[in-house]
């Protein structure tokens, strides 16, 4: 459709010079046969000579009028609009993406073969010219080369989610006027996965706990968890990292203190008995261990992104599309009532919208955003009222708290989750959203202190 288009504005353009040069020769055609009769009357009359006109060339015997062609009307629907601008941005953001560090980043052609220079490595990170200072040294030296080793597939993974994830960041980032570049703190926390969660309960792509994340307006309960709402998630840790420099003025000890809390960092700094702490380096080795290397991690993650091309590692497939438009929901919507109507799989409104923690939009007292691919945003609109027509159907068995309780259980049922080192039973219960001592039942656990490496355990009932 889009060819055919192009090609009726092609025509149309092509012909309209050939139509007004004919349609400007006609007036002159009558005009010059009008002087001709006048020339031949005086003629006979000898009138006083006139000052000649410039002579009019004869017009070529086979010329032709050309009419323009009718042009037949193109019926395009809303669908198949939808449809292109999807493509257009998907191509866009293709396009950016590659550009980007074509134009920008790539500096040299030097591929790594596990003898790289320091020099090297220094100079590339020089040349990212961010506002956050990017030491260079052995111990960042080793994040870099973490991040950047091939037969891992970390970093290719984390760049087919950077396709998606990394533009709406920026975009929080500059609207709060802080360096873009603490887009990479997201793949530190969470390798750029929305439901990622830690032992200890943070969650989300900034791997916010609970408390910090109410105390910076996200809201979590049974249904909502907006620490795995990438936007809403990314205003929070622009809020909180503002904050945070505002305490420090300087980025490696905010961006530390993110990790381990401003009275950890404060603590270093008092023991390390430096009497005007600048940056990290100057008390990393008073800093908890963890913190020790978040730092580190950062600058290898900046460098790791920027440089992926000379380490020969390529972007993976994105997992979730990459156009995507918002709607505001103003009444109680389960994916079930979506999926079911138009042609879009539940797998992906939840990929898309992973804060619904049950599939349910809770659109009762204010409204809610719904993430759709643009492919399907026209398809929803068209078919509003029949998806809305399902709540009874979809939403009976979750309007008593009684429902919302076994629910929550039966989903959470049938999962093993098998011990990993430094893991504690309350650490597995949050993480699942159960409490310890189900746990113990379902797992005939009697001292939850005693957790073995590799032990199984049943997350619900038999």
């Amino acid at each position: 459709m889009k060819r055919i288009i192009c090609l009726v504005l092609t025509a149309a353009l092509a012909l309209s010079p050939l139509v007004t040069s004919a349609n400007d020769r006609r007036p002159r055609k009558k005009k010059k046969k009008k002087q001709k009769t006048e020339q031949v009357v005086n003629t006979e009359a000898q009138p006083q000579p006139v000052a000649a006109e410039p002579e009019t060339q004869p017009l070529p015997v086979d010329t032709v009028a050309v009419e323009p062609p009718v042009e037949e009307e193109i019926q395009v629907t809303a669908e198949q609009v939808d449809s292109l601008v999807a493509a257009w941005r998907e191509h866009q953001r293709e396009q950016a993406f590659d550009e980007f560090f074509n134009n920008y980043i790539n500096i040299d052609s030097m591929i790594d073969t596990g003898t790289t220079p320091d020099s090297l490595y220094a100079g590339r990170l020089r040349a990212l010219a961010s506002p956050i200072p990017l030491a260079y040294n052995d111990i960042v030296r080793r994040h870099i080369t973490r991040y950047t080793d091939p037969r891992h597939g970390t970093m290719s993974r984390i760049l087919g989610r950077a396709k998606y994830y990394f533009p709406m960041i920026e975009e929080e980032l500059i609207k709060a006027g802080l360096p873009v570049e603490l887009r990479a703190m997201a793949i530190i926390e969470s390798a750029l996965t929305p439901t990622a969660m830690s032992r200890m309960g943070a969650a989300g792509l900034w791997q916010f706990m609970p408390r910090t994340a109410k105390s910076y307006g996200l809201e979590v309960n049974s249904l909502v968890d907006e620490r795995l709402d990438p936007i809403r998630a990314t205003q929070a840790a622009c809020r909180y990292l503002k904050d945070l420099y505002s305490i420090y003025h300087d980025w490696t000890l905010a961006i530390s203190s993110y990790n381990c809390g401003p009275g950890n960092v404060n603590k270093a700094i008092a023991r390390s008995g430096v009497k005007e702490c600048r940056s990290f380096w100057d008390v990393y080795h008073c800093m908890l261990r963890e913190t020790q290397g978040y730092m580190p991690a950062f600058i290898g993650a900046t460098y790791a992104y920027a440089y992926h091309q000379q380490h020969d590692i390529t972007p993976a497939e994105t997992p979730v599309p990459i156009a995507v438009d918002t709607l505001q929901i103003n009444r109680i919507l389960h994916f079930g009532q979506i999926a079911s109507t138009i042609d879009l799989p539940i797998e992906t409104l939840r990929q898309l919208n992973p804060q619904y923690k049950m599939d349910i939009i809770p659109a009762t007292v204010k409204s809610y955003t719904l993430v759709l691919p643009q492919r399907n945003v026209v398809e929803y609109i068209e078919h509003q009222q029949e998806i809305f027509a399902k709540d009874s159907m979809y939403l009976k068995e979750y309007i008593n708290p009684v429902n919302l309780d076994k629910k929550r259980q039966q989903s959470a049922a049938g999962r093993i989750y098998i011990v990993k080192r430094g893991d504690t039973l309350g650490a597995i219960a949050r993480r699942y959203r159960v409490s310890t001592s189900q746990l113990m039942r379902w797992n005939n656990i009697r001292d939850p202190r005693k957790l073995r490496l590799g032990q199984r355990l049943r997350i619900g009932s038999r």
